[in-house]
């Protein structure tokens, strides 16, 4: 195993470590806790299970019509997702992230494109730019996963940030979060999420080994059949090579 460091990291801000282990390259942020991962022969495959699980949302968004769509992210970790929908699924794509460092660390060792006419990274409080108006009603897929250098618990978890979350999808948009954390807890989280987008919108795995659960939040609610779902799930194995049917396996409504 090697490590590197990006030097000069704020003050106030953890500083951002990689480690290489066989062909898989790990982001940390100043600790042994993994903040995302990239397979170093595949930098726009998604490597770990639990972000394999934030793209749910294909499930309920037309697969013709996804290259039309707004993919946002809310935590750059190792820009697994961004580079996901910009590279694989060919969408407009925007991260949000505080720690200008991580974004520094993306682009020069996990394979982040440069901005360009389809792409945003956007160096800020997700907090507060989840407030701005220009974004709201225009996200497709958004994904959630903020944590801070201990993994604890997500930074940002309070109905007041979910709803912001839920203004910022179109009509039949959706939220996908990862819940994990020693501190957090699983049951208060989607409390909040369901005061915000309503308690019939929630869909969830089950945790994965490590203890991540992901929770899908949509819009406006809807219950497709599974034979519908089975035929989504098909297509998006085919053209994304992601796992979908094994996810019907582990992913339901909570009511």
């Amino acid at each position: 195993m090697s490590k590197k460091e990006i030097p000069n990291s704020p003050p106030d801000l953890p500083e951002v470590n990689f480690s290489d282990y066989g062909d898989v390259r790990f982001l940390h942020l100043g600790t042994e806790w993994v903040q995302g991962s990239m397979l170093r022969d595949a930098p726009y495959d998604i490597e770990l299970e639990y972000v394999q699980r934030m793209m749910a949302g294909l499930l309920f968004t037309d697969a013709g019509e996804i290259a039309k769509k707004h993919a946002m992210q809310l935590g750059l970790g190792s820009a697994a997702l961004t580079k996901f929908c910009y590279k694989k699924l060919r969408m407009q794509t925007t991260a949000i992230e505080i720690n200008p460092q991580v974004i520094n660390a993306c682009r020069l060792w996990f394979k982040l494109p440069r901005d360009d006419a389809r792409l945003r990274v956007i160096q800020a409080d997700a907090a507060l730019e989840v407030q701005n108006p220009a974004h709201r009603g225009t996200v497709d897929l958004l994904h959630v996963d903020l944590y801070d250098h201990e993994a604890a618990a997500p930074v940002l978890d309070n109905a007041d940030f979910y709803a912001h979350c839920r203004d910022l999808l179109t009509g039949d948009g959706v939220m996908t979060v990862n819940l994990f954390g020693r501190a957090s807890s699983y049951e208060q989280s989607l409390t909040k999420i369901a005061e915000s987008f309503g308690p019939e919108s929630i869909w969830a795995f089950r945790p994965t080994r490590e203890g991540n659960t992901v929770v899908m939040a949509q819009q406006e609610p809807s219950r497709p059949e599974q034979a519908e779902l089975l035929q989504r799930a098909g297509v998006v194995e085919s053209r994304w090579e992601l796992p979908a049917k094994k996810w019907l396996r582990l992913f339901r409504p909570v009511v």
